[in-house]
């Protein structure tokens, strides 16, 4: 989802942290994309992807975003500075945790 698809965001608080599947997530923790069906092009092409957290945000309607940016996008620089076309928002049920290699990734127990 374009950044462009959720205005009205950029003025609500971020969130430090939100807790996902057993996980404790932060901004800098990687994530692999999962949108929903009938997604759109950009979601498509993103599907299965591999991105970092840049924020955690919360919406007028209490709903938590996940603000991304992908790993393998040229212009991924572009995306930590919040620029449009290279940060996408995605909500927690489109996401799934990556555990780092010999890491418990902040595991609830």
């Amino acid at each position: 989802m374009d950044e462009s698809d959720w205005g009205g965001l950029e003025d609500r608080p971020q969130l430090e942290s939100v807790h996902h599947e057993g996980f404790e997530l932060r901004a800098g923790d990687r994530v692999r994309l999962w949108p929903k069906p009938g997604a759109d092009i950009m979601d498509i092409a993103l599907k299965g992807k591999i991105a970092t957290i840049e924020a955690i945000e919360q919406d007028y309607e209490q709903r938590i975003h996940l603000a991304v940016v992908v790993d393998d996008d040229p212009g991924r620089d572009l995306g930590m500075l919040r620029q449009p076309g290279h940060r996408f928002f995605y909500s927690l049920d489109e996401i799934e945790p990556i555990r780092p290699p010999g890491s418990s990734f902040r595991h609830e127990q």
